[in-house]
């Protein structure tokens, strides 16, 4: 079920940063008295009655400025409302009400999302100052007085936030339509990806940053299933501002890996591996989707009878941590090997939403620790009493054990090659969870 979004917005300097790390629960951001420390957009999960979210903290917005860091700060903040489906407005009643306040607030009207206003640092507790009563001119409604160094308010504000958040829609139920989120850096080809499978220009295909703002769902019926594509293009690249694409299209796949099934994880076969694709992919894992790398451009690449196992082998090194994703060599503009693509993204998602039934599971293991024995430390030997699988998406299992210290990595690496040799679990990432006797 994919999260609703919050974004924290307000000139620089007003405690966004603070009042963040204060909903999130720990210091995501770096919180300074010089403005314009957050620069990047940070994202993090908050729950308040029964409902998580995700919070978005933006570097604080400049309206008329011309510094090159404070524009790229605003284009982030204006993602961040773009994307969100609440904002909350930080103030400061220290400095008061002042002209920036006024634009950003205008900024946030036309942009027609519901909107929060916190007026921070008010840091004594009892009846607001004089000063609290001016922010009613900004015109987007009762504001809340909220410290967020001290946490005061703080209820009342998610309280109005949790009011406007847009309500929850039951996703659990079965659906024969695969998810596929198209992932990558930019210019890696996805939007031609989708223009290939569905025979018409459904995304615009350039150069130019900014062509695909927002993520694209497709509808795709095929012979292989029902599938719905979201085309994830990040801002495309522009000219000495190689960090800010980075950040674009990583904040981009993150949004839309919460929506999918299965990722399809795009390698540009004429570039080669980069390290963003490393970040991009590592999202993908750790959000316990489905994945399949995909190399595209491979109609261009010069090749001999060895190019592909080599790029394999190389690209099984850099991605060693989801060494359990199948790759595929493609071509978006000419089509070559999508079919292949289409089959692996059906049997990914079956893989991701197996089940394996307990008597299965406790055979595999009592066989698995006769055959290599548990770790022992200081004489006391690791006893793996019961294990079960407590839910799909990715598959994750629960061992019952004497002690949870002696279950090392290494040996929760050992069953998970042995549950993967005998029940396959291609594409899928695995999750164990570790409980000892008598724990709930």
């Amino acid at each position: 079920m994919a999260k609703a979004i919050v974004a924290i917005v307000g000139r620089p300097n007003v405690g966004k940063s603070t009042l963040f790390n204060k909903l999130v629960g720990q210091r995501l951001s770096i919180v300074d008295d010089k403005p314009g420390v957050t620069r990047d957009r940070i994202f993090g999960e908050c729950e308040w009655r029964d409902r998580k979210f995700t919070v978005i903290d933006t570097g604080g917005i400049e309206p008329h400025s011309d510094d090159i860091i404070l524009s790229q700060m605003r284009r982030q903040a204006e993602l961040a409302i773009d994307t969100a489906d609440v904002t909350v407005l930080v103030t400061d009643i220290r400095t008061g009400m002042v002209a920036t306040d006024m634009e950003v607030a205008s900024m946030l009207l036309k942009s027609g999302k519901p909107v929060v206003l916190c007026v921070n640092k008010c840091d004594k507790i009892g009846e607001p100052e004089p000063e609290f009563y001016e922010f009613y001119n900004l015109g987007i409604g009762d504001p809340i007085q909220v410290s967020s160094v001290h946490g005061h308010g703080t209820g009342d504000l998610l309280d109005a936030v949790y009011d406007l958040l847009p309500p929850e829609t039951d996703e659990e139920e079965e659906s024969e339509v695969i998810s596929v989120a198209v992932i990558g850096k930019p210019n890696a080809g996805k939007s031609s990806l989708i223009n290939k499978i569905t025979g018409e220009e459904r995304c615009i295909v350039s150069n130019i940053a900014g062509t695909t703002r927002d993520s694209i769902d497709t509808r795709v019926v095929n012979k292989f299933g029902e599938f719905n594509f979201i085309d994830t293009a990040g801002l495309r690249r522009k000219s000495k501002v190689d960090d800010d694409i980075e950040k674009y299209s990583i904040i981009r796949a993150k949004m839309a890996i919460e929506r999918c099934d299965v990722c399809v994880i795009m390698i540009d076969g004429e570039v080669g591996y980069t390290d963003q694709d490393s970040k991009i992919a590592g999202l993908a894992h750790e959000a316990g989707k489905g994945c399949i790398i995909a190399v595209n451009k491979w109609d261009a690449v010069e090749k001999n009878d060895k190019t592909m196992n080599e790029f394999r082998k190389r690209l099984g090194i850099e991605f060693a941590f989801m060494s359990y994703a199948p790759m595929v060599f493609i071509s978006a503009k000419t089509g070559q090997r999508l079919d292949r693509l289409f089959e692996l993204i059906k049997h990914v998602a079956n893989q991701n939403s197996m089940r394996i039934k307990t008597g299965m599971l406790n055979e595999l293991l009592a066989q698995a620790t006769t055959r290599v024995q548990p770790p022992t430390d200081k004489g006391r030997r690791l006893k793996i009493f019961y294990m079960t699988q407590a839910s799909t998406k990715p598959p994750t299992f629960v061992c019952f054990c004497n002690d949870a210290e002696l279950f090392h990595f290494s040996y929760q690496r050992y069953l998970e090659n042995r549950i993967r040799e005998t029940f396959g679990l291609e594409g899928t990432p695995i999750r164990f969870v570790i409980r000892e006797r008598g724990d709930k």
